[in-house]
């Protein structure tokens, strides 16, 4: 009755019940922090020092000896007992070499990261297009989003960690003509495919979607690999898939997707790019258009993202012994560049495509697709190089790539041997 008579009020009733009820839930919680709980039928215990093992022991016994479902509390403080991870938690949150003493990261030689290069760019797109907005799921250290954070914080919405909401939200804004940027891990985005189909492309919306940390990761090892986004991407009709070859064509391709009405996915690896000189003020590439690097007649090595330097290195060592090999920058997994494909199925009859993503249904399977479509199956020995199937351990990148055998000496090695059993056939 008091609740009737509360929101009958005029205007300001069912204000009035909602200040009441949430002061009510609040009041609830000081007195009994587990009360939600409680009521959901759970047995509360708790909060417990997780610092304290012998009460924590101690705790984790008595649960076990209550029927029913039970709610351990436990609370500790990220990185406890060493002052510098205490300060700085999510420097801390994944870590490299660094000095004990000092607290401070032992500096790696070499380029910018893919990551700070992305972070630069969406901010010069920021800069010059207002309704460029950027989205995170709790990661705008890792994903770089917290360059365009600082400069636009009015602009930039962390959801927290719930990747399948950031890209509904993506999908949410674009309807009201903004420009989102979605930033999020390739192996985080497997939480949202739903909603990259349902919410984005069968809506063909126009949200990028930036799929940091695409193939190897490195120490993180099997749970955070990105393994699959190329074989799960690739099915799903209106969206556009790309991987720059190194940090200056990722600005490129941002700024492609920038102009493109639809969903436009783009993925590139952790850690330092191959080094180049970056301009971001770069034009844009033509949706769908892939680039001959180096022309050969012996073999074509068709690469996509990291792989492309792979596959010209490993170029650079067969033409120590003979060899000559094109190398094909793809630069887009989807559409593939069908006019590139057709001529130089006219100039090589052998091909090898080099991926940092699953083999199974990927960017090779893709042209496996293409050859068999423009009926070239028959005309062209087409070898595959990628992730096998099979979960990869933890371990450094390079120590990783070893295992898989995607390094530059795996790729001349494999193309050796197709030239090889090419000409034997011949005979």
């Amino acid at each position: 009755r008091l609740q009737a008579l509360v929101q009958s009020i005029p205007r300001k009733g069912w204000e009035l019940f909602n200040y009441a009820r949430r002061f009510e839930e609040g009041l609830k919680n000081l007195l009994v922090p587990g009360m939600l709980f409680e009521e959901q039928g759970y047995r509360y215990l708790g909060p417990i020092d997780g610092h304290n093992i012998e009460d924590l022991i101690e705790s984790i016994d008595g649960a076990l000896k209550l029927k029913g479902p039970v709610l351990l509390h436990i609370l500790t403080t990220k990185g406890k007992g060493y002052t510098p991870a205490e300060e700085n938690a999510t420097l801390f949150h994944g870590v490299s070499a660094f000095n004990p003493n000092t607290g401070k990261f032992n500096s790696v030689s070499g380029g910018t990261t893919y990551t700070e290069v992305f972070g630069r760019a969406i901010t010069k797109l920021g800069e010059e297009d207002k309704k460029v907005v950027a989205i995170t799921a709790a990661m705008p250290d890792g994903t770089g989003t917290i360059q365009f954070k600082n400069r636009f914080p009015d602009r930039f919405f962390d959801v927290g960690i719930s990747e399948g909401h950031a890209i509904t939200f993506a999908a949410g804004l674009s309807t009201m003509g903004l420009k989102p940027i979605c930033a999020i891990y390739s192996t985080f985005l497997q939480r949202a495919y739903d909603m990259v189909i349902h919410d984005v492309c069968l809506q063909n919306l126009p949200v990028i979607i930036a799929i940091d940390r695409g193939g190897l990761v490195g120490e993180d090892g099997p749970t955070h690999h990105g393994c699959f986004d190329i074989a799960y991407l690739r099915p799903i009709p209106n969206i556009v898939i790309s991987a720059p070859k190194d940090e200056a064509e990722l600005v490129a391709l941002l700024r492609t997707a920038h102009q493109y009405n639809g969903p436009f996915a783009i993925r590139y690896p952790r850690g330092k790019g191959v080094g180049v000189e970056v301009d971001y003020n770069a034009n844009p590439i033509k949706v769908g258009e892939g680039e001959i690097l180096t022309e050969g007649k012996d073999i074509a090595i068709i690469a996509i993202g990291r792989m492309v330097s792979f596959a010209l290195k490993a170029g650079e060592e067969l033409s120590k012994e003979g060899f000559s090999a094109t190398i094909v920058n793809a630069r887009f997994i989807k559409p593939l560049d069908d006019e590139l494909f057709k001529e130089l199925a006219m100039k090589n009859n052998i091909w090898l495509t080099v991926e940092e993503g699953a083999l199974n249904g990927g960017f090779g399977s893709g042209i496996l697709e293409f050859l068999e479509e423009n009926s070239l199956i028959d005309d062209i020995t087409c070898d595959r190089m990628g992730i096998p199937d099979e979960f990869i351990t933890h371990g450094k990148v390079s120590e990783l790539l070893k295992i898989v055998k995607l390094t530059p000496e795996d790729i001349a090695e494999r193309a050796r041997m197709l030239i090889s059993h090419k000409k034997k056939n011949s005979h």
